[in-house]
């Protein structure tokens, strides 16, 4: 009985490892062998040529510009100090680009050819041609070249708005200036927010992308051309598994203006908004965090002349649901200047559609307020805080016209200190209602459940404005 036992049990071990290995061969991996030898014809090698006049700070053995300039993209403006004695010299960079249509205009990243002098653009067959720039915008990280040249083969554009997380994706560039080299991956995450970049909703793949794959393709498996390779996560200066695409749908409409006009105007609603977190959330009686939060609304702003207010949390805009704050500014952003938009609010708890029109993003300033210090006024303990009543010369100091406003002292423990709340902050409002001195923000304060959550609408010493949720303890 025992060994008709083994014998079964060695029946099935061979049974199910035959079934894995059948399974295994079935699985069908993507033979790219095709894709590559459809385009490569497509993609080109850029250089730059500048007159560097000023002090240079790159080390002396990295040759290639676009590595040091992407290493000051993410640790700082120094990149690589020069131990040597510095002197005036021609830099060049190595990037990538691909041919966008047969008249000879060619895609590439704003940061390749930046302040370049001369641009070379070498085509697969070793043809070297210089470039004229046509348009160039720093917010998308896209730029706009054109040769003249024969026999060109343009790449196939896709829509980067069908792409889905798991989907198979393939680059083609020249990583430290190794020309047409081909890596793999997949769709690790779209619509993603990255610091500084407002305007760009990227593509995050796994895709071995280096310096010098800068500009160049993206592909799907059609063979199509659905992003623009820009960006790593890195701490060596090399690839760590997190690249990020400028999505196609995105540079299409850059590079038509480009082509037109030679610049890129983008929608402007002219607030400030934020992140609606959990806490937040239940203080303005949502069931689930969603949306962005407007904190401020910037005066003499399109917003300032419409029915939007602080405190109004956007949910749609032009019919597209605003999940996070991060994905409203590249939707305003490439809506087209002076359409009419409808945008669903939620305001007191209660949705609301509003009639917008979009105007152009203008040139910003940031405002610099000097703050002094001056003699304290009296002072009350209140949520793990020492707040108090503006004085005047403190009103004038932060430019505060209005009479709203109680300012934060110091912060002694929580509620306030989980909340955010920092030192010299001045608090606005307190769940929709303003605040005028401190016995009225505590007497708001005594009237709550405790446990509950109170939105707070405060402004920062640098005259920004933020919502935060304080716990009522």
């Amino acid at each position: 009985m025992k060994n008709l036992i083994k014998q079964i049990l060695c029946s099935s071990i061979v049974v199910i490892f035959l079934s894995n290995i059948s399974y295994a061969n079935k699985i069908d991996l993507p033979d790219f062998t095709s894709l590559v030898e459809e385009n490569s014809a497509s993609i080109v090698n850029i250089s730059t040529v500048r007159k560097n006049n000023k002090q240079s700070n790159s080390h002396p053995q990295l040759e290639n510009d676009e590595l040091n300039e992407f290493l000051k993209k993410f640790f700082g403006d120094k990149g690589f100090e020069n131990p040597e004695k510095k002197s005036p010299r021609r830099a060049q960079s190595l990037g990538s680009g691909f041919i966008y249509s047969a008249d000879g205009y060619i895609i590439t990243n704003h940061h390749v050819i930046a302040d370049a002098d001369q641009i070379i653009v070498k085509l697969n067959d070793k043809r070297e041609l210089d470039a004229k720039l046509i348009g160039s915008d720093p917010s998308s990280d896209i730029a706009l070249l054109k040769i003249k040249a024969k026999n060109l083969k343009p790449v196939k554009i896709g829509n980067s708005q069908e792409l889905k997380v798991g989907q198979w994706v393939l680059a083609i560039g020249s990583p430290f200036g190794f020309e047409s080299t081909v890596t793999a991956g997949i769709v690790s995450a779209i619509g993603r927010s990255l610091p500084n970049d407002n305007y760009v909703p990227f593509i995050q793949t796994d895709v071995a992308i280096n310096p010098g794959n800068s500009g160049g393709p993206l592909f799907n498996l059609n063979g199509e051309v659905v992003g623009i390779n820009a960006q790593i996560f890195s701490r060596s200066g090399g690839f760590m598994g997190l690249s990020f695409a400028i999505p196609m749908d995105v540079a299409s409409n850059v590079v038509k203006q480009l082509k037109s006009t030679g610049k890129v105007s983008r929608g402007w609603l002219g607030v400030y908004i934020q992140e609606v977190t959990n806490n937040l959330a239940k203080s303005f009686g949502m069931k689930k965090p969603s949306g962005a939060l407007i904190s401020k609304i910037i005066p003499d702003g399109p917003a300032s002349k419409s029915d939007l207010k602080v405190g109004d949390i956007i949910l749609k805009f032009d019919g597209k649901k605003i999940i996070t704050s991060s994905s409203l500014p590249p939707i305003v952003g490439n809506t087209k200047v002076g359409k009419n938009v409808k945008i669903e609010i939620l305001r007191n708890g209660k949705k609301k559609n509003i009639n917008f029109k979009v105007q152009e993003l203008p040139v910003q300033s940031i405002a610099k307020n000097n703050i002094k210090k001056n003699v304290k006024p009296v002072t009350k303990e209140i949520l793990g805080m020492r707040i108090s009543n503006l004085s005047k010369s403190e009103r004038k100091n932060l430019d505060i016209n209005d009479k709203y406003g109680i300012a934060v002292k110091e912060i002694l423990g929580n509620p306030a200190y989980e909340s955010g709340l920092l030192k010299n902050d001045v608090i606005y409002q307190i769940s929709g209602a303003n605040i005028e001195n401190i016995n009225q923000f505590e007497n708001i304060v005594k009237r709550m459940k405790k446990g509950d959550f109170a939105s707070l609408l405060v402004r920062r010493s640098q005259g920004n404005s933020i919502y935060l949720a304080i716990k009522i303890e």
